[in-house]
């Protein structure tokens, strides 16, 4: 197989092992590099902080759970995941990552096992990362299938992401469907007074900051911009809708 610079590079930590490690071990055959040599010590040592390259191939291994979890993979999937990369890898990233996908797909995968390898390494607000793209890969095709919402919802349990963040993440992608998807956004009631909406949003701001991901890398930093977006639209809608400043 090709070189996986984008992807490995950076240096497997905690991934190296585990029901993880067996998965990508397997798909980019045994870890070596498209010149023959294995992947450097570094990324053999075993660390339990989160790198890129962990988190990225703990997506693509959740990833493919999502792709299967109707008991089949269909093309217009694969077109859908393929933009997906495309636009927060590249097209450089893209191609390596759907080399190990098409063959992670090809494996059998314990859902429960991997995701309990990642929440037992990976803190909290790169859970809420990985959660927020994999619903990202759900509404990609603006047809939610119910299999993979209820994926993302046991994946969800496993990372103890509370309810209120699991409806925070999901919010967003029912802005035409759901007139309190900012209120769910934000997680506070309808109810709430401007003082209570202006300190949620300085806490939601807080939490899904970019750089609380700063350690994921480039890419990843810049695909946490989009829910700090959706914090800031919510937070504008409330203003505009409850007419204060």
């Amino acid at each position: 197989m090709a070189g996986f610079g984008k992807w490995i590079g950076g240096g497997l930590g905690w991934a190296f092992g585990g029901p993880i490690g067996a998965l990508i071990g397997f798909a980019v055959g045994s870890l070596f590099d498209g010149s023959g040599n294995a992947i450097t010590q570094q990324t053999q040592t075993r660390r339990t902080t989160t790198t890129e390259a962990d988190f990225k191939m703990s997506l693509l291994v959740m990833m493919a759970c999502m792709m299967k979890a109707d008991g089949r993979v269909h093309k217009a999937e694969l077109n859908v995941v393929k933009k997906f990369l495309v636009t927060n890898f590249g097209e450089e990233g893209a191609l390596e990552a759907l080399q190990i996908l098409k063959t992670l797909l090809n494996q059998p995968i314990n859902e429960t096992e991997v995701a309990t390898q990642i929440n037992q390494y990976m803190n909290y607000s790169a859970k809420l990362q990985l959660v927020h793209l994999l619903f990202d890969i759900a509404y990609a095709d603006g047809e939610v299938h119910l299999s993979e919402l209820s994926l993302i919802e046991r994946i969800a349990a496993i990372f103890r992401i509370s309810a209120a963040d699991l409806g925070s993440l999901k919010a967003p992608y029912n802005k035409q469907s759901d007139p309190a998807w900012a209120y769910k956004t934000l997680e506070i009631e309808p109810t709430a007074t401007e003082d209570e909406i202006k300190k949620a949003y300085r806490r939601m701001a807080m939490k899904y900051h970019p750089d609380k991901v700063n350690n994921l890398g480039d890419d990843l930093k810049k695909s946490a911009t989009e829910k700090f977006r959706n914090i800031n639209e919510a937070y504008e809608n409330l203003k505009k809708t409850r007419g204060f400043k």
